[in-house]
């Protein structure tokens, strides 16, 4: 334990202070929530002098500066990354060892904030974060989820959501500003009336719904310009209808009120009922009507002419949850600021940027033409405009090709396409790692590249090394500080620097210790929150992210199945001990991807359970993952599991974490993996698998039969055939019969879609090779150590400066 310091540190006076002038209490009567609230308080007060100054400096100086619009904005704890980021976290550290508090069970008082689901919102966090390091104008726009997604409990092996209700307690890091709310307008009727100035669009009979904006500032590290989080919040306005209620109608009377702010209740609603996509299509026009409403309040108080509003702006669309904002501001610059529309459309086509982030189809949002008319009748007129203008660029460019035009307008058959809006319209259109960027250009997008070339790019993804290695990783981040200096926190390139200690031994020492420590680390974590005992010594083989069938967790079950029929055949084939983690999240409405968590259940109750296999394999399931969990168990993590089928996964960042921390890649060459390997060569990951050139080929033929591989493949049909023998515990043998049918026969769809039984033998061979690596402990750790060596290129630092230098031209804050 280290010593304590022999003078009281000031920053025990200050959290003093704050407990006895904001709650009324003493060290001696304060609760663990009191002291958070409390450090929280102390920390808020240092970054409000940095953010007032910068935000007044930027309006004064008229400093160019970017919306990130995005759906999702998954945060984690701030108090901790804050302290890390301003520099202090060892003096408030002192500070709560001389009071007799430890820090991360204080650190532990905060709730994730649950404002996204996975990768997504865990990106645009990243990215603001390195904005505000890179002292770049920076704002991100959401929404200010009540629940967030869902708190996960596995109960008899299946996923339950419960309520994650984050600011139940309230968030000391938010500033409300109920002086900036705006007033959203949902259906009604749209008359358009001539008048002496031209049209003039008058709406009645509409619903009215508050935009209330929370502030919380995003902090860099070092920095001087703290970006924003600027959150929206759903308020009806009128609160109570006294009519309803003095006539005892109490549930009538609070209606309104209820209606109104269920928009900001929760992250994605589901979506399998009507109900349930008005929802969600109200959720996207709130929060990127409201945007617009106060980026257009703002230019005007501090530039007057909305014609400079390219000048000054840039938007990021982040996937195609934020696109209404294209409408919505040609309907404020028309209705309501006097702008015709190609005036207006010059100053939307200059200003918005669109990030797509996924091939998926479901995921590309397309709204029913009907619904959506009726919901957001001006918006609709103006998408119709748009498409009509469109559509005659379209003819020009593939005359009489109507199939094709169909294809790529942004109206067809009773839908409303939202990536064809932002390609139509967008000044850039970019791919989140190199292979997308190419996929976009030769198959999703593939027309619109031909005719404008220009606006498609690539520029991979990145994360912050600042929360996923020194708040994540507090070992390796002393190692890495002692032996090159503190200076990789800001310049990603000083990672290179750590090739030249790969023959260092003293270094090296210290490298297998960090990972050795995080290793108890997670079997701690891992037994406190679900009682389940783990081997430290073991190879910690994890695959962490969102549940989904292109990603494949389905693939890695099978190969422990696999594993535990040879272990129990033969003990002797297989003496390496493996703990298999895995950690996701399924969509309330994704009945395969539950069904599938409640496989991974099964197997776990099998495989930990038989005798034969309990001191070999384990299985555990990381209940309801989040961003404090990812903390925990990615730097202990030896085998980092990325096996999504070529040519689905648009980059990932998972990945990237993984490798900073010294994991090794199994892999496909999908995404990013594809940058990984080719910054750590074959040699130092494990690939297998199809590329996404075999499986275009496949697909061009249609000669792909995975009953071919049941009938021909012994072992992995006895795989297979567990999935509905009745030999998994706690199940019924049809429980996972839809699975069974969905890798062999298919229904609506062919069979095996996502190529697992063909890629089956060739994990198999990828994780044996990985494992025989790893029983060669000095090769191993210096293969994982050259991964985190070659790793700084995935900083978000870089990111952003490609973006800013492609995109965006901003000026960063000097002074």
């Amino acid at each position: 334990m280290a010593a304590l310091p022999k003078k009281r540190p000031q920053e025990v006076t200050l959290i003093l202070g704050k407990l006895k002038r904001h709650f009324g209490k003493t060290l001696e009567n304060a609760s663990m929530e009191h002291i958070y609230q409390a450090c929280a308080l102390c920390v808020r007060d240092e970054i409000m002098d940095r953010w007032i100054n910068a935000r007044n400096k930027v309006d004064k100086e008229g400093k160019k500066m970017v919306l990130y619009m995005s759906a999702e904005f998954l945060i984690g704890r701030a108090l901790v990354n804050n302290m890390i980021n301003l520099e202090i976290f060892d003096k408030y550290k002192a500070a709560l060892d001389y009071m007799g508090v430890d820090i991360h069970q204080v650190e532990q008082e905060e709730n994730d904030a649950a404002l996204g689901n996975g990768g997504l919102g865990r990106l645009a966090a990243c990215f603001l974060d390195s904005l505000s390091t890179l002292n770049l104008p920076a704002m991100g726009c959401g929404i200010r989820y009540e629940h967030g997604l869902f708190r996960q409990r596995i109960l008899d092996g299946s996923q339950v959501e419960m309520e994650d209700n984050w600011i139940e307690t309230g968030d000391v890091w938010e500033v409300e500003n109920p002086e900036e709310e705006v007033e959203i307008h949902f259906g009604g009727e749209i008359h358009e009336v001539w008048t002496e100035k031209g049209l003039k669009i008058e709406h009645y009979n509409y619903s009215s719904v508050l935009a209330v904006p929370y502030d919380m500032p995003i902090v860099g590290y070092n920095t001087k310009m703290p970006a924003a989080l600027r959150l929206w919040s759903a308020r009806a306005k009128n609160n109570l209808d006294m009519t309803f209620f003095n006539r005892g109608d109490y549930t009538r009377a609070m209606e309104e009120r209820e209606l109104a702010e269920v928009i900001s209740k929760v992250l994605y609603p589901e979506d399998n009922h009507e109900a349930g996509r008005q929802l969600r299509l109200k959720q996207f026009y709130f929060f990127t009507s409201a945007t617009m409403q106060s980026m257009v309040r703002r230019h005007k108080n501090l530039y007057g002419d909305l014609h400079t509003l390219p000048e000054y702006v840039e938007v990021q669309i982040n996937d195609t949850h934020p696109t209404l904002a294209i409408p919505e501001l040609m309907r404020i610059l028309m209705d309501e600021e006097g702008f015709g529309w190609e005036e207006a459309y010059d100053v939307v086509r200059r200003m918005f940027n669109y990030t797509n982030h996924t091939i998926m189809s479901e995921a590309l949002e397309c709204w029913p033409k009907d619904m959506f008319r009726l919901l957001l009748p001006r918006i609709y007129t103006i998408i119709d405009t748009l498409n009509e203008k469109y559509c005659a660029r379209l003819w020009q460019a593939f005359p009489g090709d109507f199939e094709k035009i169909s294809s790529l307008s942004i109206i067809a058959y009773n839908e409303i396409r939202m990536a064809n809006l932002c390609v139509a319209v967008c000044k850039k259109v970019n791919g989140v790692s190199q292979i997308h960027g190419d996929i976009l250009k030769t198959s999703l997008f593939r027309d619109n590249y031909v005719m404008d070339p220009e606006k498609f790019i690539a520029i991979t993804n990145g994360i912050t090394h600042r929360r996923w290695l020194a708040k994540a990783n507090p070992p390796l981040t002393k190692l890495i500080e002692k032996h090159i200096g503190k200076g990789f926190l800001t310049d990603y390139k000083q990672f290179d620097k750590l090739e030249a200690l790969l023959d260092n031994p003293e270094f090296m020492e210290g490298f297998i210790a960090a990972k050795e420590e995080n290793k108890r680390r997670l079997a701690g974590y891992v037994m406190e929150k679900q009682g389940i005992e783990i081997n430290p010594h073991a190879i910690f083989d994890v695959q962490a992210k969102r549940l989904h069938e292109y990603k494949r967790q389905l693939l890695k079950v099978l190969h422990i199945l696999y594993l535990y029929n040879k272990i129990t055949a033969d003990p002797a084939s297989f003496t390496q001990p493996v703990v298999f983690f895995f950690a996701a999240k399924a969509s309330p409405g994704y009945v395969r991807a539950k069904n599938i968590i409640r496989l991974i259940n099964a197997v776990a109750d099998l495989v930990n359970n038989d005798p034969k296999t309990k001191d070999i394999l384990k299985v555990v399931f990381i209940e309801n993952y989040n961003v404090s969990a990812a903390e925990i168990l990615i730097p202990a993590t030896d085998f980092s599991e990325q096996l999504s089928t070529a040519g689905k996964e648009a980059s990932g960042t998972g990945n990237m974490k993984f490798m900073m921390n010294g994991a090794v890649t199994i892999g496909t060459m999908d995404g990013a993996n594809v940058e990984i390997c080719e910054r750590v060569g074959r040699e130092n990951m494990f690939i297998f698998g199809a590329t996404v050139e075999e499986i275009n080929q496949m697909q061009r033929f249609n000669s792909y039969r995975p009953g071919e591989y049941y009938e021909k493949d012994a072992e992995l049909r006895d795989v297979l055939n567990k999935l509905i023998d009745g030999s998994l515990p706690g199940v019924n043998e049809r429980q996972f019969a839809d699975l069974y049918h969905s890798l062999i026969f298919g229904d609506y769809e062919k069979a095996d879609q996502y190529y697992l039984l063909h890629d089956f033998r060739s994990y198999i061979n990828a994780f044996n090779r990985a494992v025989k690596a790893y029983q060669h402990p000095e090769e191993w750790y210096r293969m994982a150590a050259y991964n985190t060596a070659r790793s700084g290129i995935f900083s978000s630092d870089r990111t952003i400066r490609e973006y800013n230098d492609r995109i965006w031209h901003l000026e960063p804050l000097k002074g």
